[in-house]
């Protein structure tokens, strides 16, 4: 789970929401990480994903976070400046994230589709 930079309401432009999700999953093809669920709330957005034992999840968030936070500001320069005057950022410093046998996946599945 990832929280836009101070709460802020980034997720409500369709447009916005649109483009973050296609570049969460561009990002994850590139480094065979496979995205199964992903919704978003106003402020923040629930990702399950699989990936290989060998991939750090630290390494996945800091590829997705900066890849996504990229191409966001190239795409919305001034909207975002509007919002953060000279921060370059977009998500909070840290994340959620925990691992999920097959039991709770079809529980996290739906708590995920049920986001907004």
């Amino acid at each position: 789970m990832f929280v836009c930079k101070y709460r802020k309401k980034l997720l409500v432009p369709r447009q916005i929401l649109d483009d973050i999700k296609q570049y969460s999953y561009e990002i994850c093809q590139r480094h065979s990480v496979i995205i199964r669920y992903m919704e978003t709330d106003k402020d923040h957005i629930h990702y399950m994903i699989e990936t290989k034992p060998t991939m750090f999840v630290s390494k996945i968030v800091n590829l997705m976070k900066s890849y996504t936070t990229y191409h966001i500001w190239e795409r919305y320069p001034k909207y975002l400046r509007k919002q953060f005057w000279k921060e370059r950022t977009f998500w909070t410093d840290g994340y959620f994230a925990c691992s999920v046998g097959n039991l709770l996946e079809e529980m996290l599945k739906r708590y995920i589709e049920n986001q907004g």
